[in-house]
């Protein structure tokens, strides 16, 4: 079945949509509430992984960033792909696959496949997110519909994080790990029926030829940095890996210098001459680093240290996660009045505070300190997504929004790697040079608990008495003081995104015109 978008509108093609294009955008939100699930519940099940598979410290942190990291690297091609061949075919493509790869996943019996498995997750995740935004792009032209829609997509990874604790909590306690993976199924059925009837194929008229060493100098630059800065934020900046860095910014000189020369380019660098679209990326991958890192130590907080259950630790995210949502959909009538180079900045001020009230915490009042300060740091994300976002997407020409959408995607993706690779990696670092193992624990005992946090707890657990106690609160101290030095750093990040809106947000008071 085909359908064009003209048939969604009221008012011919430049009005607004119909009641069958707000059922396209509730389509569309399945992979969004998907992906946003799967990164929460993966941070909360990463506890029962640790103690199942006994991954090292560098293979946790590949359980979490092997699926973002491949989707990163994919995403601008993906995004051509679609506006190549249609956005609609390919979101149907990578969520037949992404089912497929998160059942294989879920049974996965060792830390390895289960990389491998979150490896390819990340190939067909990167078909379905450029797809999603750039359809949007092309069902709701009329702006004001268009900001509100994006508003609620943006709410859906919101949303979608504020049920991921909940549904995976309910699971953990009930099942192992790997149910949260089964999450995908339930979720992509209803999309693989239901999107051939209500969303329109869209492509680009012109897109021109498509260019495989394009395709292979981008995924060339993005996977070698990103992996040189997750080993180098574990093992330290003289590690030799970190040459792996320059490796990646070569290619992607070679990758510019190329796009600059094609007739028609993978990716129009053109888009990066407007600030309003090259500032809104730098705010949205800022922000996805801070949001993503200040989950990943928190999520261990909760269940290793406070000791709740992955349902009860999910329950005390809640309030801030559904602050996100409101706040996320509150900016859109303050948006059109109030300037974005004044309005992020000024919501990001709530982010700010969060982070620094979670780096001054104190143990008796940990668990409340942390609920509050997610709930302002969620106030400030909310509302900076859903406006760079609209940005992101109207500073772009329609039949790039494939593209545009991708490179959005491309930043949100790559944030969430380096929010567990920069701060999860930092943390991990600071853990393993401060944590003062006591005199008793058996060295094979000592070697595990300087690796991870849940390493230190199982070991305690297992030596039990005064030693398995001594133990336990040495891993706790120096976890959390790790935690003090990244909540510093996560405010600091978010700080460069609030200076980065007031100085390349400035030429409009609302939202750039159409292009």
């Amino acid at each position: 079945m085909s359908i064009d978008t003209h048939a969604l509108r009221t008012n011919g093609e430049s009005g607004a949509v119909s009641w069958r294009g707000w059922l396209a955008l509730v389509v569309l939100m399945l992979p969004v509430l998907l992906v946003s699930v799967d990164n929460t519940v993966l941070s909360f099940a990463l506890p029962e992984i640790a103690t199942d598979l006994s991954p090292t410290s560098t293979e946790q942190l590949w359980i979490i960033d092997a699926y973002p990291l491949v989707l990163a690297a994919l995403l601008v091609t993906m995004g051509t792909l679609g506006d190549r061949f249609g956005r609609r075919r390919l979101l149907l493509i990578g969520a037949t696959g992404f089912a497929v790869i998160s059942v294989l996943a879920a049974f996965a019996p060792t830390a390895g496949l289960l990389i491998a498995a979150r490896a390819a997750m990340g190939f067909f995740g990167a078909m379905l997110m450029p797809s999603t935004l750039s359809l949007l792009r092309s069902i709701f032209t009329d702006r004001d519909q268009r900001r509100l829609a994006i508003a609620i997509w943006a709410a859906g990874f919101s949303a979608g994080s504020a049920l991921g604790p909940i549904v995976g909590g309910l699971l953990l306690e009930h099942f192992s790990w790997g149910s949260v993976f089964l999450l995908s199924v339930p979720v992509l059925v209803p999309l693989l029926i239901l999107a051939p009837i209500l969303v329109p194929e869209t492509k680009d008229p012109n897109p021109g030829r498509l260019d495989p060493i394009s395709i292979a100098l981008s995924v060339a630059t993005m996977v070698p940095i990103v992996f040189a800065i997750k080993e180098v934020a574990v093992e330290g900046l003289m590690h030799p890996v970190s040459l792996l860095f320059v490796v990646g910014l070569v290619f992607g000189w070679f990758f510019v210098r190329r796009q600059l020369r094609l007739e028609v380019p993978m990716l129009d660098m053109a888009l990066f001459r407007n600030p309003m679209f090259s500032g809104s990326i730098l705010i949205n991958l800022l922000s996805v680093i801070a949001l993503v890192g200040f989950l990943y130590f928190v999520a261990q907080h909760l269940q290793l240290i406070v000791g709740l259950s992955p349902l009860n630790a999910g329950l005390a995210l809640v309030p801030g996660l559904v602050v996100m949502i409101i706040a996320g959909l509150v900016v859109v009538p303050i948006s059109k009045r109030v300037s974005p180079h004044v309005l992020i900045p000024t919501a990001l001020l709530f982010s700010i505070a969060g982070y620094i009230a979670v780096a001054f915490a104190t143990d008796e009042s940990a668990v409340t300190t942390l609920m509050l300060a997610f709930v302002s740091l969620g106030i400030g994300i909310g509302m900076a997504e859903t406006v760079s976002n609209d940005l992101v997407l109207s500073s772009a020409p329609a039949a790039k929004a494939g593209a545009a959408s991708a490179v959005s995607e491309t930043a949100y993706e790559l944030g969430a790697v380096l929010g567990t690779s920069i701060l999860g990696g930092i943390l991990t670092a600071f853990y393993r040079a401060t944590i003062e193992v006591p005199a008793g624990v058996p060295a094979e005992a000592a070697e595990a608990a300087r690796e991870t946090l849940a390493g230190a707890t199982v070991q305690a657990e297992k030596l039990g008495g005064v030693v398995g106690e001594e133990l336990f609160t040495a891993a706790a101290h120096a976890f959390d003081s790790g935690v003090t030095v990244t909540a510093l750093i996560g405010a600091g990040l978010i700080v460069i995104a609030a200076l980065i809106a007031a100085t390349t947000l400035k030429t409009t008071k609302s939202a750039p015109a159409e292009m």
